[in-house]
């Protein structure tokens, strides 16, 4: 079976982007240096390379061009007529052409350039033949650049075109257009075509696929055909015309009687003859479509008698194929594809018809005799006139009337359906769901269930086993009291021997010495918490009282007192030492708190060579050494870190690894 997969041919670049493709490759698939010290001989076999690899990849590129498009006359006539109806094959076959030639010129320059390279005298004379050879394959190239685009837009076109097997079962469709063709094609496919309520929706052909006694039949439909000279019709309606000639198929002609497309049953009947030949040797079926519009009897007499004459035409595809004369069946249908009326019958008709004129071609072909040599049918005779019925065991019988009987069940059920068509359909009957509840007594299911029963939630004693699972509680509760009092269990010092309760005892009261010294530890006045102002609104907290408490221990409050004001007025302003001294009051104790504060600032502030106990340092000269190295340390560390993560970051808009070297664009004079 031949499949056309026009989606697989290589996209035809333009003709600017072909030189740069074809020049940006030579330029980096063959060596770039040279120099005049090179022998005549080194430099001519290097410009004949770089001339004979160009001319290689223009004659495979353009090769390729015209292997993968279709030669019109190697493929099937239906699409070789599609194609020339498309794209008009006088242009394909030029445009074609132009290439082959192009490709033919590009060799002949490269022949004559490499004779003359083989007589270069200098750099500078090869790498101008070089020179010449790429430009007039670039000028070759530029010339063909309209047909380079006009097989790219083919191309386009005909990746978009169904995939059409000409030699499998093919249904084909055509009629007027709005007729109800796609609507049909959509109904027994899975294909998707656009339905509209007026004409050529359709202006194109599209497949669908269906299936029918476990085979696929292909399904066309075609765009609608108007009653005009055939020098008339347009692409379009060329399509349909194409198909109808070139397609083995079996062809559904439609009929809208209901004249709701535009065109009366006369303008149909005028199309069907001007077309019939297409006809021939293929079964052909009248179906007449909108009968929910206009039913086939209540036509009037007139479009009946044309419908008639019609029948009469499609029944010469009968008789052309060995048929009785008088069999019609499958030759006038009626259908709607709006209630969808006869649509199966109409797809199975025409899958049928086209099934009989398959094997009847096959059973007239010279193939079958070799076939039938291989065959013997037997014919048994039978040896005597005693009768023998078939005996078939007991246990098959039975199991046979067990399983009819059984199948009789089930057809006699009704369904909640039926049950519901009975009792005045949707809306109006409601369906019981307690019909399905499993109770001691069915007459119970359609009790009324109260809510509330003596003042109590009937719901919280539905559970039967309630008193079952009340009780689990309560053990597992039970359990867990008894793990939690086994967690509080105290030694007790009876059960111990003397040796026992005397190390009980050193550890008890190792115990509470370390817990006296942790209570100790933390009443003390500087590991207490300051109160915040808010939580002492009272004024209860005051240096008095403190003064008072440490009094009644027998301490002297001074020093705590001066520094709990000292804390609470902050750090201010020293007073010169002229105005302690013109100060009449307090002078000796002004003087006493400047020489406290400045010591305890000399305790806070030492400078950092300074030794001090337990840095395991041996003297100032060596911390003032390990401080010194650690900077040194430090100061080689930070100038590692020049760029992190977290710093701020400008990229190179133009790193040097991606631009430098050999260049793709730009001047190409010195390639």
């Amino acid at each position: 079976m031949v499949q056309y997969n026009f989606k697989k041919i290589t996209v035809v670049p333009t003709g600017k982007d072909f030189i740069d493709i074809i020049l940006s490759r030579t330029q980096r698939r063959t060596p770039t240096q040279v120099h005049k010290g090179y022998a005549i001989s080194r430099l001519r076999q290097f410009y004949m390379r770089k001339v004979k690899f160009t001319q290689t990849n223009f004659h495979e590129k353009l090769s390729t061009i015209i292997e993968e498009f279709p030669r019109l006359g190697d493929i099937h006539p239906f699409y070789g007529d599609l194609l020339h109806v498309l794209y008009n094959k006088d242009h394909y076959k030029l445009a074609l052409g132009q290439i082959n030639t192009a490709r033919n010129l590009i060799g002949k320059i490269a022949k004559d350039y490499v004779k003359l390279l083989k007589y270069g005298d200098s750099l500078y004379r090869c790498k101008s033949l070089k020179v010449a050879a790429l430009g007039r394959m670039c000028t070759v190239i530029k010339r063909v650049s309209p047909s380079l685009a006009y097989l790219e837009q083919i191309r386009q076109h005909m990746a978009r075109l169904p995939s059409i097997d000409p030699n499998t079962r093919t249904i084909l469709i055509c009629g007027y257009p709005n007729v109800g063709k796609s609507s049909f094609i959509n109904k027994i496919t899975r294909a998707d075509v656009d339905v509209q309520p007026y004409a050529f929706t359709t202006k194109s052909l599209f497949v669908g696929h269906t299936d029918y006694k476990y085979l696929r039949y292909q399904v066309i439909d075609t765009p609608g055909i108007l009653d005009r000279p055939f020098e008339d019709r347009n692409i379009i309606e060329m399509c349909s015309i194409t198909a109808l000639a070139h397609l083995r198929a079996a062809v559904l002609f439609f009929l809208d009687i209901s004249g709701s497309c535009g065109y009366t049953i006369a303008q149909q009947a005028a199309l069907f003859h001007s077309i019939k030949s297409l006809f021939m040797n293929k079964p052909l079926t009248i179906v007449c479509n909108k009968t929910d519009l206009q039913p086939l009897d209540g036509i009037s007499e007139e479009d009946k008698k044309l419908v008639m004459e019609m029948k009469s035409e499609a029944m010469k595809t009968v008789i052309g194929q060995g048929g009785e004369p008088t069999d019609d069946n499958g030759v006038l249908l009626t259908m709607s594809t709006l209630t969808e009326d006869g649509v199966i019958a109409v797809k199975n008709a025409a899958c049928e018809r086209l099934l009989d004129q398959r094997v009847e071609l096959k059973m007239k072909s010279k193939k079958l005799n070799d076939c039938l040599n291989r065959f013997h049918v037997a014919m048994p005779k039978p040896r005597d006139h005693k009768e023998r019925p078939p005996c078939i065991p007991q246990a098959v019988l039975e199991a046979k009337a067990k399983k009819a009987e059984e199948t009789a069940e089930k057809e006699k059920k009704k369904l909640e359906r039926d049950i519901e068509n009975e009792n005045g359909g949707a809306g109006v009957y409601s369906a019981s769901l307690k019909k399905h509840y499993m109770l001691a007594n069915d007459e119970w299911k359609e009790d009324n269930m109260p809510e509330i029963l003596d003042g109590h939630n009937v719901y919280d004693f539905i559970d039967p086993d309630i008193l079952m699972r009340l009780e689990e509680l309560e053990r597992e509760e039970g359990t867990l009291q008894g793990l939690e009092e086994d967690d509080d269990f105290e030694m007790d010092g009876a059960e111990l021997t003397p040796d026992e309760q005397a190390a009980l005892a050193e550890i008890r009261k190792k115990k509470s010495l370390l817990i006296q010294q942790h209570r100790i530890k933390k009443s003390t006045a500087e590991s207490r918490p300051i109160v915040p102002r808010k939580f002492d609104k009272d004024g209860k907290f005051t240096s008095e009282r403190m003064g008072r408490q440490l009094s009644s221990l027998g301490l002297d409050p001074s020093k705590a007192i001066d520094r709990a004001r000292s804390k609470s007025r902050g750090r201010k302003r020293e007073r010169s030492v002229s105005q302690v001294d013109s100060m009449d009051v307090d002078g000796d104790n002004s003087n006493k708190k400047m020489r406290l504060r400045s010591r305890s600032a000399s305790r806070t502030s030492r400078p950092p060579g300074e030794l001090v106990p337990g840095e395991g340092l041996r003297d100032t000269a060596q911390k003032k050494k390990a401080i010194k190295l650690a900077q040194g340390s430090s100061k080689n560390r930070n100038k590692d870190a020049r760029k992190g993560e977290a710093d701020r970051v400008i990229p190179t808009l133009r790193p040097k690894h991606l631009f430098s070297g050999k260049r793709s664009k730009g001047k190409t004079d010195r390639r």
